[in-house]
Formats: C-alpha cells, structure tokens, sequence
C-alpha cells in the first residue's frame, strides 16, 4: 500500500469515527435523576410570578397618586419610584417588591401600603417555552402550557421525518442548574399506544428527535 493510499484510509476511517459520533444519541441520566425530574414539583398556580427585565409593574401607593407609576424593569433590574429612588424588582415576586417599597417609603410616609400588578410579562417569552428539534418537519419553539405533552409537541411540529429514530428522542429538563436527559419511546407512543413515556413537559424542556444511523 503506497503512502498516499494509507493517508487516505485514514482520513476516511476518521470521517466514518466522526459520523458515527455524531448520529450516536445522547445517553440518558442516571434513572435516580430521571425518577426525580419527573417528580420535581413542576410549579403552576400556587408559584408566584417572578420579575424579570422588560416586565412592566403598576406600582400603586394607596392615598398618595402622586406616588404610583407604571414603569419597565430596567435592563439592570431596577425600577425607579419618586421619593426613593432605584429598587430591585428583577428576581422579586411582585408581593415582595411591594413589600421593599414599603419598608423604603416607611422613612416618609406612615404606614404606606403598596400594590404591585404586572401589566406586561415580558421577561418570560423564552424562558417558560417549550421546544421541539431533530428529524421532524419543522422545529419549533412554543410558549409552554399547562397540561401539553411529548406528543403534543411532536404533532405541534408537523410530525416526525421518515429518517426519525422514534424510540431514541430524549426530553431535555433543566434541573437545579443541570440538564436531565430523559428517555422518550415516541414510536411506541405512536405505533403501539404505550404511553408510559408521554410525560408531560415543563417550561423551558427541549423535546430532540435524533435521526437514524445508517
């Protein structure tokens, strides 16, 4: 075998390594982990709203109009109210901020009592959608809602591709600052009506359809 002809049968047997790397599927968790993102407590109506930049709050001082105002939360999480200035209102509930601007207009007013409504949710448009990618017809990012499922999101996205390697999708779950991978048997779903694995998603959860090795 001349030289050139060995340089070439590596660098093919490295292309073939890199393909085959990369249609391998992502391994699941530990089943522990598993077990326990999907018994996570997923929140709803009982977890208060937390603020975040771009939300727009009404700020409502009772018996001092003067001193409501309906502002933006800044880029730098702040808000600005007459008399005292900047206060944190990004990573607050608004039951929280209220309560700030409360102690902080204690100094001049006595015994103020403050609401706080949020008029515009902006801060959560990418943060509590849902997501679909991989070998299906056309992926797509959502706003979540309470109650969709794997295959809503699949049906959402058109379907699979011909090319879908079903039984290996994988629900991707934020956790405690970590990613869950959790295995999802869509062809068993679709084909078998064996719903164990339709879990329910949750804000901010990535739905991947791998495709097929060959």
């Amino acid at each position: 075998m001349t030289l050139l002809a060995r340089k070439l049968l590596i660098l093919l047997a490295g292309i073939v390594a890199i393909v085959i790397t990369g249609c391998a599927s992502t391994p699941a968790s530990s089943p522990e982990r598993v077990q326990k993102a999907l018994s996570s407590d997923p929140g709803g109506a009982n977890t208060p709203y937390i603020l975040g930049v771009t939300d727009v709050v009404s700020v409502t001082v009772w018996r001092n109009q003067d001193l409501s105002i309906s502002v933006p939360v800044r880029p730098d999480g702040m808000i600005s109210v007459p008399i005292i200035g900047d206060v944190r209102a990004a990573g607050n509930s608004p039951e929280t901020l209220a309560e700030n601007i409360e102690g902080e207009l204690s100094a001049y007013i006595r015994e103020p009592q403050v609401s706080v409504i949020v008029t515009s949710m902006g801060s959560n448009e990418f943060r509590d959608r849902v997501r679909v990618t991989g070998a299906v017809a056309q992926p797509i990012s959502v706003p979540y809602r309470d109650g969709m499922t794997v295959l809503d999101m699949l049906l959402s996205a058109g379907g699979a591709t011909q090319f879908a390697a079903l039984n290996n999708s994988m629900l991707y779950r934020p956790m405690n600052g970590e990613i869950v991978a959790i295995p999802v048997r869509l062809d068993d779903i679709l084909a078998k009506g064996d719903v164990k694995t339709n879990y329910r998603m949750r804000p901010g959860d990535i739905l991947a359809v791998p495709e097929r090795s060959f």
